[in-house]
C-alpha cells in the first residue's frame, strides 16, 4: 500500500507550485496581503465543478459554528477554507502530498484563517486522530486513488461521531470499458481505482454509514468541462487548476470529458450519516 500512496503523492506533487500560484494571483490583480478565499477558488478547488461543486456538497452537511470538520484528501485546502470562512467551523485537512499541505497552510495564513483551518500530511486509511473526533467529514475526488476502500470508509467511520454527516463527491465507474488516460487523478490505470455507485453503497453500509441522497452529476460535469475547454482555447488563464495538473492539463481535461460522454465514468455525490454504535 505504501508503494501506491507514494505513486499517488508523486502524481500530484511538483515543484514551485506556490510560486506559480503567486504569479497567477499577481496577474489577475489579487492583493496577497488581503487575500480572500474567493481569490483562490479558480486554483484551490481541484475537483469537477470547482467551487460550485463544493458549495453544492457542503449545503447538504448542515454545518454550524464550533463544529470540527474533517476534509479527507484536502489538496490545497480550498474546500476547508470555504467551510471555515462561511460557517465558522474548525476544519482539519489531510492529504498524502507534502507540497499540497505546505501550500494549503501558507494560503490559509494569507487568508487569515489559520485559527480555523489546519492541514497535515496523513494517510486516509490510517488517520492520526482519536475515535469520534469529528462532527462531519467531506471528501472531494479522493477515493479514485485508493484501492483499499473498505479500510478508507472504516477509518472514516472510526473518527466520526454517531449522527455525523459524510459528504462524498467522487468519480465513479459506470461500465467495464477501459478509461482513456491520462486523467487528472491518474496517468495510467495503475493508480486509478474506481468503484460503481452500487459498490459504494455496500462499502459505506458495511463501514457503518447509512446512505441517503445519491446524485449523478453527469450533466453538470459535461457543461463544466465544455466551458473550461472553451475558455482555454486561446491559452490557459493565469490562475487555474492547470497549475496543479501540469503541461498535459488540456489532455487530462479532454479525456475526462471523453470518458464521461462515453458512459465509462460519472461524477457522483453521496450524502451519508454515521450510524449509532
Amino acid at each position: 500500500m505504501k508503494d501506491i500512496e507514494s505513486a499517488v503523492a508523486r502524481h500530484y506533487g511538483g515543484t514551485d507550485l506556490l510560486a506559480r500560484i503567486f504569479a497567477g494571483l499577481d496577474a489577475v490583480g489579487a492583493d496577497r496581503n488581503r487575500l480572500r478565499t474567493d481569490d483562490l477558488a479558480a486554483v484551490d478547488e481541484f475537483h469537477i465543478g470547482g467551487r460550485e461543486a463544493t458549495t453544492h456538497a457542503v449545503a447538504k452537511m448542515a454545518l454550524a459554528a464550533g463544529q470540527h470538520v474533517l476534509d479527507i484528501g484536502c489538496g490545497l485546502g480550498g474546500a476547508a477554507r470555504y467551510m471555515a470562512a462561511q460557517f465558522g467551523c474548525k476544519v482539519t485537512g489531510i492529504d498524502l502530498t507534502p507540497e499540497f499541505i505546505a501550500v494549503a497552510n501558507t494560503l490559509t495564513e494569507l487568508t487569515g484563517l489559520q485559527d480555523k483551518a489546519a492541514f497535515e500530511v496523513a494517510s486516509a486509511i490510517a488517520m492520526p486522530f482519536e475515535d469520534q473526533a469529528f462532527d462531519a467529514a467531506i471528501t472531494l475526488h479522493v477515493a479514485m486513488n485508493i484501492p483499499q476502500r473498505a479500510a478508507l470508509y472504516a477509518e472514516t467511520a472510526r473518527v466520526m461521531k454517531p449522527g455525523a454527516i459524510l459528504a462524498i463527491f467522487d468519480v465513479m465507474k459506470k461500465s467495464d470499458e477501459d478509461l482513456v488516460y491520462p486523467v487528472p487523478w491518474a496517468g495510467s490505470a495503475g493508480t486509478s481505482h474506481l468503484t460503481t455507485p452500487e459498490e459504494m453503497r455496500t462499502l459505506l453500509g458495511e463501514a457503518g454509514f447509512e446512505v441517503g441522497e445519491v446524485e449523478d452529476r453527469t450533466d453538470f460535469a459535461v457543461e463544466f468541462f465544455k466551458q473550461r475547454l472553451a475558455a482555454a482555447a486561446d491559452g490557459p488563464p493565469p490562475l487555474g487548476i492547470h497549475l496543479i495538473m501540469g503541461a498535459d492539463a488540456p489532455a487530462k481535461l479532454k479525456n475526462v470529458l471523453r470518458n464521461i460522454e462515453a458512459g465509462r465514468i460519472a461524477p457522483v455525490q453521496m450524502i451519508s450519516v454515521r450510524k449509532e454504535n
